[in-house]
């Protein structure tokens, strides 16, 4: 039915928010085969990272993501647009094999989409494959899509790897980095950005794309296949166009002049100020962050750019060996990664450098777009277990909620 609705609205010239004459101003979120700089940017300004709010019980890893309602409604009350890393596998490929893990996911994206149409969902696949793939059948579309013969198998894991080891359990036994280059990659790969889009997705970060490109010279393998994802997917989608990002920064992800992807993306890269213990601030040139250094180009829509339009999130990678002891060469923020550091402060010192950081950005920099921690998996300490924090307010049944929803609404609002 949604299919149906999207094409009829497209063949009608209706935007998502006309009204029952046709008299309403254009829908400023509008795009069908392309995206404009305008939309794209728009759709920036009101992004929030939502870890894996698509994937419905009892398919998330721990088994809980308690009253997902409170963030249906955190959408409707907050205007989001670009809900950032909404579905995706770390681990956990054999529920890819159920169809509930897709059924689910879709009946959410048309729960939200019921009211704002023009919301955009972003899945992710991630430079971690687990040896779990050889659970997951492949499907003969994805085959064809690579102009590779049809076979009845599953993934092969092992086929994925960069036969020399390189990056061969980087995250634990069979858990391994996969190779661009390797065909079986790309078979998965091209299996997982398909599926995503058939149930209504229209973004997909690729992550850390030097590292799955450890053997890719010049982009070659990544120009190539995603050429391909495009021509399998564009058609397709929503609005027959699906939006590329990766962890690039400053050295994009280029061919010549042309960029492979339609925005970058990058961690905050929080500064510490050593003096006062757990503050930190914003700073262009600290350590390797992206402020004032994202690469001019022409995009995959045709139009040309200074600086290629970017995110920053609150980065989750664990906990240091120095938890509360500040260190400006590293990557950590008082020995916590960006979203551990950010939940452990007070609620007010939350929202207050939430709006700091937003300000920072509009006025350093505004090619970037600070997206807003929804929902980030946060890890208190070493080795210790990680939860879920959220935007919306604590509650009973979600415990550790940070309160920040109205500082967000507030600050997309213009107020």
């Amino acid at each position: 039915m949604k299919r149906l609705f999207v094409l009829l609205s497209a063949a009608l010239g209706l935007s998502a928010g006309a009204g029952a004459c046709g008299s309403a101003e254009p829908d400023p979120y509008r795009f069908d085969g392309s995206i404009s700089r305008d939309v794209l940017d728009r759709y920036l300004s009101r992004a929030v990272t939502m870890s894996e709010f698509l994937t419905v019980d009892p398919y998330c890893n721990d088994g809980t993501y308690p009253d997902k309602e409170a963030d249906v409604e955190f959408i409707r009350n907050t205007g989001a647009k670009f809900i950032g890393r909404a579905i995706y596998r770390w681990g956990d490929e054999k529920t890819l094999a159920e169809p509930g893990f897709w059924a689910g996911a879709e009946a959410l994206i048309d729960r939200v989409h019921a009211f704002d149409p023009d919301v955009i969902f972003q899945a992710a696949t991630f430079e971690a494959v687990y040896r779990e793939v050889g659970e997951v059948p492949v499907p003969a579309w994805a085959f064809e899509a690579l102009g590779l013969p049809v076979e009845e198998r599953c993934f092969d894991y092992a086929q994925m790897l960069d036969p020399g080891g390189k990056y061969v359990d980087q995250w634990g036994p069979g858990a391994s980095v996969p190779d661009i280059t390797r065909v079986e990659t790309q078979l998965w790969f091209m299996f997982l950005i398909g599926s995503y889009v058939d149930i209504g997705v229209e973004a997909v970060h690729l992550g850390q794309v030097y590292l799955i490109g450890m053997n890719d010279r010049g982009w070659q393998t990544w120009d190539s296949f995603l050429k391909k994802v495009r021509a399998r997917v564009c058609p397709r989608a929503r609005r027959h166009f699906v939006l590329f990002d990766a962890h690039t920064g400053s050295r994009g992800m280029m061919v010549g002049d042309r960029s492979l992807i339609d925005f970058n993306s990058f961690p905050l890269r929080i500064k510490e100020v050593p003096e006062k213990p757990m503050e930190c601030v914003l700073e262009a040139g600290h350590i390797d962050a992206v402020y004032g250094k994202s690469p001019g180009c022409v995009t995959p829509s045709g139009w040309r750019c200074d600086a290629l339009p970017y995110l920053v999130e609150f980065d989750n990678f664990g906990v240091s060996d120095h938890p509360g002891e500040a260190d400006l060469s590293d990557h950590y923020v008082w020995g916590y990664d960006e979203i551990t550091w950010f939940y452990l402060q007070e609620p007010d010192a939350r929202r207050a450098w939430l709006r700091y950081a937003y300000g920072w950005l509009r006025e350093n920099d505004p090619n970037g777009h600070l997206e807003m921690p929804g929902a980030r998996v946060v890890s208190a300490t070493a080795g210790g277990p990680a939860f879920l924090c959220r935007a919306v307010a604590k509650s009973d049944r979600v415990p550790y909620g940070m309160g920040i929803e109205e500082t967000i609404r507030e600050l997309w609002l213009g107020k």
